[in-house]
């Protein structure tokens, strides 16, 4: 209880300090509209501060008669003569590294948290949180980000919030609630400049020596800055300089693919406008722009997400912004994208890319997904699998043998879940049957050598891989063994006879690790001579 009163008074004392700053302009009054049954003394109770009494609004407002007012006309009241409250605000959303500082405490932030003037909020790499204040008004705090509620208020009878925010360094998008009433109560305070709005949507960042911000709709006044920034103008600020510019309309996303079934995801369109130097790339839930999953700046029209994998397959939207050569982002352009890429598919084994079988038929092996064990087998004249050869239901194993004509063919394979559900195709290999050549002339016989061979689709910005070959599915016994790869592809000692489970993770230039894809699991058989051997003992016994 003492605690909070403490903060209460805090609140007030820096309530205080806010108001000193005010003016009895009329850009600092509040219209109200008269209803019926008011009267100077009852809003003066409602609404006004000590030492403020009717008087001070008769005289204001030059009313004749305190007790009669005329319905639906509007009352002049200063700000800085209203009633006062603390207030608070409430975490919609938080992803990742997100902290909350009250003091010398600091916790993690989470959905549903309740904030008070004086948090301080930090994100992380690809961290983000969404916060809704008392009259809806929302704030996006993007990845690497600081920022303080400096002043978290209501204003007379609880109707009039007023919020002040620090954006020490990073970035916050704004989405202010309307405010009939002429009065700046949402404001943003950067290092370089202070902002002030009425209702509007808005962006800043702030790094360095320099903060930019962005208007989408509305209008926002800048310290510093006769007229307000408009719809479509960006700010940037730079010690007392100022200088205001149209913004880049939307890229063109008309070349998206709307339907992704790859991991890493990647993505790609047209680029532009004309002066984009750089492009804002965000991922969000799909239609909810208060939750934010990923945010990358890339210097060329795609971009590509490893950490897709932690992301459940679904629906999201993609939301691109051009960045022109002074740093200010321009209009987003939306494109809704579907992820469908699990289950994934297995790795194969079986045959080698371009195999050539001189025996009439070919031998397919692949390692199994423990999620979804059954494999869905295509096999097809042409590259597009239009001209299909063979497709049978789904396989409970992980090999399967095929005698086709003589001729060259393209095969695919895809994981299968218990219930059907079969998850999208791993790269296409091709193969080819030819006649056996003659029967050559006898020979020694040579042995090729004991070796297990695994192969899995290769990604463009993967320059190395890791492994884990393990006899159990959690990875944690002391048999496990890790190698590591450049290529796409491993050969190992053949093992004994028995069922193995193998994982592995990319890394790209800057070693940055991707999680561990799904688990395979991979049987090696036992020798057939061994099901004779109690046929053997039987003269024994």
């Amino acid at each position: 209880m003492n605690a909070l009163r403490v903060w209460l008074a805090m609140s007030l004392m820096l309530a205080c300090g806010w108001a000193v700053g005010q003016t009895d302009a009329a850009d600092a009054d509040w219209r109200y509209r008269i209803q019926p049954g008011d009267t100077l003394i009852t809003l003066t109770d409602a609404w006004l501060a000590p030492p403020r009494t009717w008087r001070d609004l008769q005289k204001l407002n030059r009313v004749p008669d305190p007790l009669r007012l005329m319905p639906g006309s509007t009352l002049r009241m200063p700000v800085a003569w209203l009633k006062r409250e603390a207030s608070v605000a409430e975490a919609v959303f938080a992803r990742g590294q997100v902290t909350r500082q009250r003091g010398a405490a600091s916790e993690a932030l989470t959905a549903g948290t309740t904030l008070q003037g004086g948090d301080r909020i930090k994100t992380g790499a690809q961290s983000s949180a969404s916060l809704r204040f008392a009259d809806g008004s929302r704030l996006l705090i993007p990845p690497d980000s600081d920022i303080t509620l400096d002043q978290l208020l209501v204003l007379g009878r609880g109707a009039i919030p007023a919020v002040r925010i620090g954006v020490q360094q990073g970035g916050a998008d704004s989405r202010v609630t309307p405010n009939a009433q002429r009065v700046p109560l949402y404001e943003v305070r950067t290092p370089h400049v202070n902002l002030g709005v009425r209702g509007t949507e808005f962006r800043v960042q702030t790094a360095g020596s320099q903060s930019r911000m962005q208007v989408l709709s509305g209008a926002v006044h800048a310290g510093g800055l006769g007229p307000d920034v408009a719809s479509g103008q960006g700010l940037l600020a730079e010690g007392a300089a100022r200088s205001v510019a149209p913004l880049l309309s939307a890229p063109d996303l008309s070349g998206l693919v709307p339907v992704t079934e790859r991991l890493p995801l990647h993505l790609a369109w047209v680029g532009g406008p004309a002066g984009a130097a750089t492009w804002r790339v965000q991922l969000y839930v799909g239609g909810d722009f208060d939750r934010l999953l990923l945010d990358d700046v890339v210097g060329e029209p795609a971009v590509t997400w490893p950490e897709v994998r932690e992301l459940a397959d679904g629906d999201y939207t993609l939301r691109v912004r051009a960045i022109d050569a002074r740093g200010q982002e321009g209009a987003a352009a939306d494109a809704s994208i579907r992820l469908l890429a699990r289950p994934e598919p297995p790795f194969i084994q079986a045959p080698a890319p371009g195999a050539v079988s001189y025996a009439g038929g070919t031998a397919f092996a692949w390692t199994r997904n423990t999620v979804a064990p059954n494999v869905r087998l295509q096999i097809a004249r042409d590259a597009g699998f239009k001209d299909l050869v063979l497709q049978p239901s789904p396989i409970d194993g992980a090999n399967y043998d095929a005698r086709l004509p003589d001729g060259l063919y393209h095969w695919r394979i895809a994981s299968v879940e218990a219930g059907g559900r079969a998850g999208p195709f791993g790269d296409p290999q091709t193969f080819e049957i030819r006649p056996p050549p003659p029967a050559p002339p006898p020979a020694e016989p040579e042995v090729s050598g004991d070796q297990l061979k695994l192969r899995w689709r290769a990604d463009p910005d993967v320059t190395r891989y890791e492994l884990e070959w393990s006899k159990t599915e959690t990875f944690d016994g002391a048999d496990v063994q890790r190698f590591a790869t450049d290529k796409p592809e491993l050969a190992i000692p053949k093992p004994s006879p028995g069922k193995y489970f193998l994982r592995a993770k990319a890394f790209n230039a800057a070693g940055a690790a991707s999680p561990w894809g799904q688990t395979q699991m991979i049987e090696q058989p036992y020798p057939r001579w061994l099901w004779l051997l109690p046929l053997l003992l039987i003269p024994v016994l």
